[in-house]
């Protein structure tokens, strides 16, 4: 693989710091700040929701700059938003920083996945993909759980500090190891790219998107809740169990990759089953500490396993017009998924019958989006010529 690839995983890496982090600091943010823990969880909604907003409007602004400006910029406005996340003295400037920091998620990933696909022969894009996530999946796998631990122990200010120093790090290393284009930026029209957007399969893939992550983040958004509260853990092993959890997003996603490679609808529609009825089962697993676990571990990859089959669905349902577009699209529609997520489970919490339900609850997302998928390639069939066979003289 292009060292290039490398430089993206640095940048999904520290994206994907701040993004998961927070999950595991909902106690210690709720109670220092003086809020319910669902509010708490509105800094994942809002930083999705940021993402789904800031992700077209990014790429449209960045379209004509050269790729690694604007990778660079990117990073800086990552950076810029940690540091604020660290500052925030009350509940409303900390949102107000997370949704700035999430302005920088959409559209690194959409560009970076454009660009992971014509760094590679077509037939490794779904591996090229998986690598380039491969940064989000080890931040969960080795950020977060001393993230975690970093604020459980110093504060949850201590954590955004040392996100802060991972931007700085990741800007440093695309600086490096990202070529400059060696061809001018194409000419690019946005009215042209969201024309592209607005055909029904790439619709229908941005929505199965939506669905199959929300079920996720109902779920692993109250993740230190459930463990701690349900399952009887104690505080300091929600950091080793989060470990876990990003292990089994590793595997999930550089397995889900290489199926996609062979065989991407098939590989597509069996991890949103296999997510379906995971998620299904954990719910019986709770009470039981060592259950509890390997669920999570399922949770993580086959949530993760989607990923590169996801962002390749949307690619080619795009076509050529507007592909950046419409990848920067499709990791908003990822965030929407998060937020939608977070906001059902804060629901169910609330209002519904609290967070043991929570499990069944989320599963019911990912199910939606295989019926959709599925939808999507009826649609295809119909629409795809019939060949007429000649009658026998």
């Amino acid at each position: 693989m292009p060292i290039a690839l490398y430089a993206l995983t640095a940048g999904a890496f520290g994206i994907g710091v701040t993004e998961f982090v927070i999950m595991g600091l909902l106690l210690e943010v709720s109670a220092d700040l003086g809020v319910s823990i669902s509010a708490a969880g509105l800094l994942i909604s809002g930083y999705a929701l940021g993402v789904m907003l800031g992700a077209p409007v990014m790429t449209i602004v960045t379209a004509r700059w050269p790729r690694k400006t604007v990778l660079l910029a990117l990073m800086a406005i990552f950076t810029v938003g940690n540091l604020a996340c660290a500052l925030a003295p009350t509940y409303g400037l900390l949102l107000a920083a997370r949704v700035l920091t999430s302005f920088a998620h959409g559209t690194f990933f959409g560009v970076g996945s454009v660009v992971a696909t014509t760094l590679v022969a077509p037939q490794q894009r779904g591996s090229a993909i998986a690598l380039m996530f491969t940064g989000l999946t080890l931040a969960t796998v080795l950020g977060v759980p001393f993230g975690t631990w970093l604020g459980q122990h110093y504060g949850w200010r201590a954590t955004f500090w040392a996100v802060t120093a991972v931007g700085l790090a990741a800007f440093a290393i695309i600086a490096l190891l990202v070529p400059r284009d060696t061809a001018p930026p194409e000419a690019s029209d946005w009215r042209a790219d969201l024309r592209a957007l607005g055909r029904t399969p790439v619709l229908l893939g941005l929505l199965t998107t939506v669905l199959g992550f929300g079920g996720l983040f109902t779920v692993f958004t109250y993740i230190a809740p459930i463990l701690r509260q349900l399952s009887g853990f104690s505080e300091s092993t929600v950091s080793p169990i989060l470990l876990v959890f990003g292990g089994g997003l590793v595997v999930g996603n550089l397995v889900g990759g290489k199926l996609a490679d062979r065989w991407q609808v098939p590989t597509l529609l069996g991890s949103l089953l296999a997510l379906t009825v995971v998620m299904l089962l954990m719910h019986f697993a709770l009470l039981n500490q060592i259950a509890v676990v390997i669920f999570v571990a399922l949770l993580g990859a086959t949530a993760f396993a989607t990923v590169p089959s996801l962002q390749m669905w949307v690619l080619e349902k795009a076509g050529g017009a507007g592909q950046s577009l419409a990848a920067s699209f499709n990791i908003g529609a990822f965030n929407l998924g998060n937020a939608l997520g977070a906001l059902l489970g804060g629901a169910v919490i609330d209002h519904g019958p609290g967070l043991s339900a929570l499990p069944w609850v989320g599963a019911l997302m990912p199910m939606a989006a295989l019926g959709v998928a599925l939808w999507s390639l009826h649609l295809e069939r119909r629409a795809a010529p019939k060949i007429v066979m000649p009658l026998a003289s």
